[in-house]
């Protein structure tokens, strides 16, 4: 009897969590953790008709980060004191971002979409993915968690996504293949020097 809506909201927090193992392991040694969600309609992250523009997924993902983070912070001793202001720098809204192109079920979205590229207004996510990699790998950015709807079509990818979560239905092997491909690359740190074997033989 679990409904799909809770399958979903597991999904989230089980990545979440995921990532913020990751992203302690990854935070001494300089490199920027990243996590991609995919799903199947804007609305669900992006909601126009609501006041506060999110969607259900938005909402879902900031509740389950901050009790992930509540969490941790009480599990982290002193010696990881760095990574614990890290994890209290940012609030729960400000470290996620929807890169995302068309809403293709033709909701209220679509009046806040530009018709000649099928973009979305959010242009400063849109930037920040496509265009501006280097920042989005600075620990100065918030950035840490991105749901994308169209990342497939637009071909991009990113060398520090550590964990990819579906929240979508893929039957096709073929798009499954290429949403892995979107990242778990070889990462890079904060300077953008590739963290292959011969740079990782200190730790």
């Amino acid at each position: 009897d679990i409904s799909e809506s809770l399958i979903r909201r597991i999904q989230i927090r089980e990545t979440i969590e995921s990532h913020i193992e990751k992203e302690e392991e990854n935070f001494s040694k300089g490199i920027k953790t990243l996590s991609l969600f995919f799903i199947d309609e804007v609305i669900k992250y992006r909601d126009y008709s609501k006041p506060d523009e999110k969607g259900i997924y938005a909402k879902i993902f900031e509740g389950e980060y901050e009790q992930a983070v509540f969490d941790k912070l009480n599990d982290l001793t002193d010696t990881n004191e760095p990574y614990k202001e890290y994890l209290k720098r940012f609030k729960p809204e400000e470290v996620h971002k929807g890169y995302f192109s068309i809403d293709k079920r033709g909701h209220a979205i679509d009046s806040k979409e530009d018709r000649k590229t099928g973009l979305s207004d959010d242009e400063s996510a849109y930037d920040l993915i496509l265009k501006n990699k280097e920042r989005l790998l600075s620990f100065e950015e918030p950035t840490r968690f991105i749901f994308s709807h169209s990342a497939l079509r637009e071909g991009w990818d990113n060398p520090n996504i550590f964990q990819i979560c579906t929240l979508r239905h893929t039957q096709s092997g073929i798009q499954k293949r290429q949403e892995v491909g979107r990242g778990l690359r070889i990462c890079v740190d904060k300077d953008g020097n590739r963290q292959d074997s011969s740079a990782l033989t200190d730790f």
